[in-house]
């Protein structure tokens, strides 16, 4: 039920009694006696109510004093009342009084302004009633004589995308501007926003053929206009063309701003060419564009990404000296840096400076921090940075446990994870996929497969959302404990819900086939693979599970056909390849050969093939087993190892090692 407010609209009071052109006129004989009855409805009530009987009495003040009016003296009810009575309807989202209104404005034949509609679009967007909005910008001539323009259309077209209905936002605007009837032309808005659409779906080339319209339509791109496609470009990895367009608009009189400069050194540092994103700063200087926080924070981003973590220091040091104060954004780049560096214990004192200079650290960090530290088998430091977070104040969230849980299941600890897990959902924070996948591999790997499938039916039983990862997990899992016939089924259920397997599913379906003498079977899901996109193209791991599958049956000729597949697709031989073959090699012919001649022919055809790091981890693995390289092969290992830039880099890389 509906809670109805006694206070009166301070809008209308406003607007009744202040302005010159009063929208209620209250003759001086009437004047006491309707001050009198608006005394006794703020004397009424003081409080909102909630009636089991909605009547006269229990309309907004607004209303009553619209109704009553008229029986209080003789006043008259202007257009601007209307306008008003719109404006609070649409404010609160009451959609039926807005609809009473508009009937009875029409039933009185009073005027309505776009004004009034643009407000009514606004509300319908708030309320996620898109199609509302469309119907009531197809009504506006027809029903209520009011002349649409690109205002009115603006405003419709932004509330379907803000509601994420980008195909429906192109075909209105086709719609509206291909009408001849309606004679609405876009301006520079209508065609931003259709570009942003656009480029929302990566249809970038659109995006591009709309951009050069606007001329023909006499609009003027503007900063925005640039901005959006320059965005949209670098995410498609097109960033020449993006470059391109800052010159473009400078040429057109359209200056840059920082969001423009901050676009492209993002996309910049994303492909890694912060070289370059070095010098669009100086340009951005040259420019009269002062670098802000999320420039620096970008190339901070990008540095960190690159490993280039003593420039990234030196950028903040250098930020902080411009007088700009590093953020939560800041600091979390760099300790995130430092953790994929393996460095996590320096993430952790940066941490303690930080809160010591009074900064708030958030959750992510954190989260960052613990994960860091489980993965470095710092499992007690992990679990005391975690007390300590809780003691501080800082409330976990979904993130945070899932990261702790995956932590405690990597050391072995599946069932303190499984308590963590149960605190977790007890304190309101909902599980996701990662925290399931976590507990399910925590279990599998010490050999609890029972625990596993059981938290696999309770995340099925309680609809938790679930992802292609848990499939792969489950999966591997059963296959791993010689539970075939169940993989497949979970096989089946997976490709039946629409999940595409990844190449750990597939991978472990082909060991769990192997495994069981299905070796054509698992040749087949492996020739399925090659089909597949590229999160499940097949890596080292599965073609070495099919190199052992084929040695033990003696099948060696087949083993290095597919050998030469599977350099032929650029993918490298391993430590565990050589070995494969080594014992294959030497077990399974009539005549054992020790290798040496297999594995330089290896060598030989990587380098030739410009593969220098796939070759070099073959030396190593001849040298471990003390098979010595031929002379020809040692030339081109020295040839490559010995580049002068190289020799320096190893150099360099010593005297850094010899002071951490």
């Amino acid at each position: 039920m509906r809670k109805w407010s006694i206070y009166p609209s301070k809008t209308l009071f406003t607007s009744s009694l202040i302005n010159k052109q009063s929208l209620i006129t209250i003759p001086s004989k009437s004047s006491h006696r309707f001050f009198s009855v608006l005394s006794s409805f703020s004397t009424s009530k003081h409080m909102e109510t909630e009636p089991e009987n909605k009547d006269e009495s229990d309309q907004p003040i607004s209303d009553q004093i619209f109704k009553s009016g008229p029986k209080l003296g003789s006043y008259k009810t202007g257009d601007k009342t209307f306008y008003s009575l719109i404006e609070n309807y649409a404010n609160s989202g009451d959609f039926k009084g807005l609809e009473m209104v508009l009937c009875r404005m029409r039933h009185e034949r009073r005027v309505f302004i776009e004004k009034n509609f643009i407000v009514m679009f606004k509300a319908y967007g708030k309320a996620h009633l898109v199609e509302e909005a469309i119907g009531l910008f197809s009504r506006m001539v027809d029903e209520f004589q009011c002349r649409r323009s690109v205002k009115s259309f603006n405003s419709v077209l932004n509330v379907i995308i803000q509601e994420g209905l980008y195909y429906r936002a192109l075909e209105f605007y086709k719609h509206v501007v291909n009408a001849k009837h309606m004679n609405i032309l876009p301006n520079t808005l209508s065609f931003n926003l259709v570009i942003k659409t656009m480029c929302k779906l990566g249809l970038v080339n659109d995006a591009l053929e709309v951009f050069r319209e606007m001329p023909i339509r006499k609009c003027v791109p503007d900063v925005y206009t640039y901005c959006t496609l320059m965005d949209g470009l670098c995410k498609e990895n097109r960033i020449e063309e993006a470059v391109l367009l800052l010159d473009e608009m400078q040429v057109e009189g359209c200056f840059p701003t920082p969001v423009t400069f901050n676009v492209l050194i993002n996309g910049l540092c994303k492909k890694g060419d912060l070289a370059r994103a070095a010098k669009l700063v100086d340009n951005m200087l040259l420019k009269g564009c002062e670098p802000n926080e999320v420039t620096y924070n970008t190339l901070i981003h990008g540095l960190c990404l690159k490993g280039n973590l003593d420039k990234a220091v030196s950028l903040l040091d250098r930020m902080v000296s411009n007088k700009y104060v590093p953020n939560e954004v800041t600091y979390g780049t760099i300790i995130n840096g430092l953790v994929k560096q393996g460095k996590a214990a320096d993430g952790v004192r940066l941490l303690v400076s930080l809160e010591e200079r009074q900064y708030c650290v958030n959750e992510y960090i954190y989260s960052t921090l613990v994960s860091g530290l489980f993965k470095e088998g710092k499992s007690e430091d992990g679990m005391k940075l975690w007390k300590e977070m809780v003691e501080k104040g800082c409330k976990p969230n979904t993130v945070v446990y899932s990261v702790l849980i995956d932590g405690l299941c990597r050391v072995g600890k599946p069932d303190e994870a499984k308590e963590i897990f149960t605190e977790m959902v007890n304190k309101g924070c909902i599980p996701n996929a990662f925290t399931f996948s976590s507990l399910m591999r925590g279990f599998f790997e010490m050999g609890n497969s029972d625990k596993a499938i059981q938290i696999w039916k309770e995340m099925s039983n309680g609809n938790y959302i679930c992802n292609e990862v848990c499939y792969s997990v489950l999966i591997h899992g059963l296959c791993k404990d010689g539970k075939l016939r169940e993989a497949m089924m979970v096989w089946t259920q997976m490709l039946s819900r629409g999940w595409k397997p990844d190449v750990v599913a597939y991978s472990s379906m082909i060991h769990g086939l192997c495994n069981a003498g299905s070796i054509e079977e698992a040749l087949k899901l492996f020739n399925e693979m090659l089909c597949q996109e590229s999160k499940s193209q097949p890596d080292v791991v599965t073609y070495n599970i099919l190199f052992n599958a084929l040695c033990k049956q003696s099948s060696i000729s087949r083993a290095i056909d597919l050998l030469n597949s599977m350099m032929d697709k650029c993918c490298d031989p391993d430590v565990v390849t050589c070995n494969i073959f080594l014992t294959a090699l030497r077990e399974k012919l009539d005549t054992p050969q020790d290798g040496r001649d297999f594995l330089d022919e290896l060598v030989v055809r990587l380098f030739k093939r410009q593969r220098t790091l796939g070759a070099i981890n073959i030396v190593e693995v001849m040298l471990q087993k003390f098979l010595s390289p031929k002379a020809s092969t040692w030339q081109r290992v020295v040839g490559e190892l010995c580049k002068p830039k190289k020799i320096q880099a190893a150099i360099d890389k010593c005297w850094r090692n010899m002071y951490c």
